[in-house]
């Protein structure tokens, strides 16, 4: 079976999927998060995440589980699911049964009863009495007891058992490449408008990429024509990345974060006497999805776009007239699919050059192992196989953070156990 894979490699370009999670909490203590149990791909995903976030899923994209994550939280909802008809009935009695131990137990009115036994101290076991018996708790952990008797799960007895996945080699593809028209404008789809515009409002969420286009004219008795001093310019966006092309030429690319999704780009720009063309691409990475009126949060340049060291010092480009256009060239022609990657013409690979498609065609291995593309030597990116999306891939950026040694006990922060710093964000 012959198999296309189409990519469009924008380099430090911030698109990710979206996790989805929910958390095990009775009555206001919660010791185990269960988030990221599957991804998403495509555009749905929350604003500035990574690909492959620090925080692996129980099993991977490909569909291979992560032991011991999958057996220990299957254990957990098997758990859950026997103390059922004593849970939905009503609100827990808690009990002290320590000093930083205690109980939650709920009945039902036909007898059913479940309890959940916490250990809160973050150092040393306990032993607790309850109902007339003994429980050892680890430090840190919740007991759960279906029958209000018998522990059928412990949050930090990890039972499962541990594996490792390991990628067996099965060959390499031959690339083709083509790039992307930069200042190719749709007569029917590009518009001009006074002023900068916000960029969810022009796409609606139909693709990540908003082109802004305006022109500068430079007099031919500009003294930075002769110092051999560059202008600067200046962008500011309020995010999440963005492409500067000057004269055709990319000058530099910046990137927001999850913190600070706002972003401002400087940098020397060569102009020459005439007419200039200044083409930025703006890059939004998911939507907003927690945070205070984040309905309100924008994206996109908004300005100010400044441009410096020219014979009147600076020229405010902001309320100039600029063009827009929704989307790639690419994207319009369905580059990812097998018709319309046969509309254009394919050539030699070309490496480090932005807005570039890929394309490769190889025969499906045989056998019904899950299949995973080696993309480390990849920037940064789309993947399709067949004009199928499969998801996005960041091997360019390097997991930050310290990796060491992991303990389980006291308050969760996103630092916690990190795993795989300094390795590519998502690989595989």
């Amino acid at each position: 079976m012959q198999c296309l894979i189409a990519q469009i490699i924008l380099y430090i370009t911030y698109i990710v999927m979206v996790t989805f999670g929910a958390t095990l909490q009775q009555n206001c203590f919660s010791f185990l998060s269960l988030s990221m149990l599957y991804t998403y791909f495509v555009i749905m995903c929350p604003q500035i995440l990574c690909t492959n976030l620090t925080k692996l899923p129980p099993f991977a994209s490909s569909g291979l589980l992560r032991e011991p994550k999958w057996g220990h939280l299957k254990e957990l909802h098997r758990a859950i699911k026997l103390c059922e008809p004593a849970l939905v009935a009503g609100d827990p009695i808690i009990s002290s049964l320590g000093k930083a131990q205690k109980s939650s137990v709920f009945r039902s009115s036909t007898g059913a009863c479940a309890a959940f036994l916490e250990n809160k101290d973050k150092l040393s076991y306990a032993r607790v009495s309850f109902s007339g018996m003994h429980y050892d708790l680890p430090p840190w952990s919740i007991s759960i007891l279906p029958d209000c008797k018998t522990t059928v799960f412990n949050t930090a007895r990890v039972g499962s058992q541990i594996s490792q996945m390991k990628m067996e080699w099965a060959g390499g593809l031959t690339w083709q490449s083509y790039n992307e028209e930069i200042n190719s404008y749709s007569e029917e789809e590009a518009f001009t408008a006074v002023g900068l515009l916000e960029q969810i409002n022009m796409t609606r969420d139909n693709t990540d990429y908003l082109w802004y286009t305006t022109y500068v004219d430079v007099a031919k008795d500009e003294q930075f024509l002769t110092s051999g001093k560059s202008p600067k310019l200046t962008v500011m966006s309020a995010g999440h990345a963005l492409h500067v092309f000057v004269n055709g030429q990319l000058t530099g690319t910046v990137y927001g974060s999850v913190e600070d999704p706002k972003l401002t780009y400087t940098g020397s720009v060569k102009l020459w006497a005439g007419s200039n063309t200044i083409s930025c691409l703006s890059i939004a990475v998911g939507l907003p999805n927690v945070g205070e009126h984040f309905e309100t949060w924008n994206a996109g340049i908004l300005g100010p776009v400044i441009l410096y060291g020219l014979n009147e010092g600076r020229r405010d480009l902001t309320w100039q007239k600029w063009t827009y256009q929704v989307g790639l060239k690419g994207e319009a022609m369905s580059l990812h699919s097998l018709s319309g990657s046969s509309s254009v013409e394919w050539g030699e690979p070309v490496q480090k050059q932005p807005l570039t498609w890929y394309k490769a065609f190889f025969n499906a291995p045989d056998g019904d192992e899950p299949l995973a593309l080696d993309m480390n030597s990849m920037g940064k990116g789309q993947i399709w196989i067949n004009g199928q999306g499969i998801g996005r891939y960041w091997p360019g950026y390097k997991a930050p953070g310290t990796c060491g040694y992991c303990d389980y006990r006291g308050e969760y922060n996103e630092t916690k156990c990190q795993t795989n710093c300094g390795d590519s964000s998502q690989r595989w």
